[in-house]
């Protein structure tokens, strides 16, 4: 059975809208991307995860680095949209027929993916987010994993979160929603548990996985539950499906963080946002792409240190001397000398 192609996606004025149109396994459009970084419109293709382009985070900011790169150093840009797992291994052979110079493939649910595509058309560049490199299956030489720290991203949030239950008093309790028990997705988690933990080490601690990372419904009942068992400030860590979760806290009263990207303009209930920087990886490795110094068979690393994770707006409404005191715990992570932070939640 021929693959089929699910899309190509232009954003204009925030509507999505998907072309689509099938063609063959043996698709004599085929050809070689050795030279395809030299070309003057080199193809770049971006293949989103299940949360397509409307998470309002992770696959968002993927596109806004494919748009930067289109606009200041000349490439092409496609999105080829996946509403489910089973499109991941036809759109990434797509992009590959179509000749990419490079291929981004966006989230760890897609390793087993790009392992296989990247076997199949090993001429052809690929840049998977989220997935260590070394992990794949067959260690693929044309495949560079884009990974973060978020653990440091996320103790910074746990630990504002902690100072403000520590001041004020009483038995405090805080929660964290994640889409489903992935590395990234704990190393969040892990980080927040952590640095809330050291600011008031007395905190209750709780979490839940929705096992979804589209529906909000699941993601709002999570928290709810969460609510509802005491915690006051709760940090969704579950793509679109985590909206939800803020939601959540707005209907409660509560705080609530959000991820990957700022999203504190979703209201005043957003304490902060635990960042990670994915629009800089994405134009950083086109950059390579187009010098001729793709990384193949190894990983590109972001963290605090680089900037590649980092703390969004923080409410106004959070005193000064907290926010200062995270600033100056943010400059320890950086530096090394708060060290061994977890990345697995038990």
């Amino acid at each position: 059975m021929s693959p089929r192609r699910i899309g190509v996606t232009v954003v204009l004025a925030g509507a999505v809208t998907a072309l689509v149109a099938g063609y063959g396994a043996g698709s004599s459009s085929a050809k070689s991307t050795t030279a395809g970084a030299t070309q003057a419109k080199a193809l770049i293709v971006l293949v989103t995860d299940v949360n397509q382009l409307n998470d309002h985070g992770f696959n968002q900011l993927a596109y806004q680095g494919l748009k930067h790169a289109e606009s200041k150093l000349g490439i092409q840009g496609a999105v080829y949209q996946s509403p489910s797992a089973a499109s991941y291994i036809p759109n990434l052979a797509q992009a590959a027929r179509k000749g990419a110079a490079l291929v981004i493939s966006v989230g760890f649910d897609q390793a087993v993916a790009v392992a296989k595509v990247a076997k199949q058309f090993p001429k052809t560049r690929f840049a998977i987010i989220d997935v260590d490199q070394t992990t794949l299956a067959g260690k693929p030489k044309n495949v560079e994993g884009l990974i973060f720290k978020e653990q440091e991203v996320g103790y910074l949030a746990g630990y504002l979160a902690g100072l403000i239950e520590k001041q004020k008093g009483g038995h405090a309790t805080i929660g964290s929603v994640g889409g489903q028990k992935q590395p990234p997705v704990d190393r969040y988690i892990a980080g927040y548990r952590a640095g809330a933990k050291k600011a008031d080490p007395g905190i209750k601690l709780l979490n839940t996985y929705s096992q979804d990372w589209v529906d909000q419904a699941k993601c709002k009942q999570a928290a709810l539950d969460q609510i509802s068992a005491g915690a006051s400030i709760v940090f969704q860590v579950a793509g679109a499906c985590g909206l939800g979760a803020l939601d959540a806290a707005k209907e409660k009263g509560i705080w609530g963080i959000g991820v990957d990207a700022d999203q504190s303009y979703l209201g005043s209930q957003v304490l902060t946002s635990a960042m990670k920087r994915v629009d800089t990886s994405v134009y950083s490795t086109i950059e390579q792409v187009l010098a001729g110094k793709f990384a193949g068979g190894t990983n590109a690393v972001f963290s605090l240190k680089n900037n590649g994770v980092g703390l969004g707006k923080i409410s106004p409404k959070v005193p000064q001397s907290a926010v200062a005191k995270v600033k100056q715990i943010a400059k320890e992570v950086a530096g090394g000398k708060i060290a061994n932070i977890p990345t697995s939640v038990s």
